[in-house]
């Protein structure tokens, strides 16, 4: 199992972040996903062999949102 946090932009009301849960939730190989409204990111976790963050992120943004890769600096 692998983890990653994604930064979504867009999300503004409880609806939205059903949405993004939904689309990550349904998105192959993903095992879980926590959506945090307030903060503007998703915990996600998944199979690697099935799986990429580029997935996921294609995903948030067929439902309408932008997401990228977190990254610590």
């Amino acid at each position: 199992m692998t983890e990653t946090t994604l930064t979504i932009r867009g999300m503004t009301c409880g609806n939205c972040r059903a949405h993004v849960h939904k689309a990550l939730a349904g998105t192959a190989g993903v095992i879980s996903a926590e959506v945090d409204l307030e903060a503007g990111r998703a915990e996600v976790r998944y199979d690697a062999e099935t799986a990429s963050p580029n997935e996921m992120i294609a995903a948030v943004q067929d439902a309408g949102y932008d997401a990228e890769v977190e990254t610590t600096a």
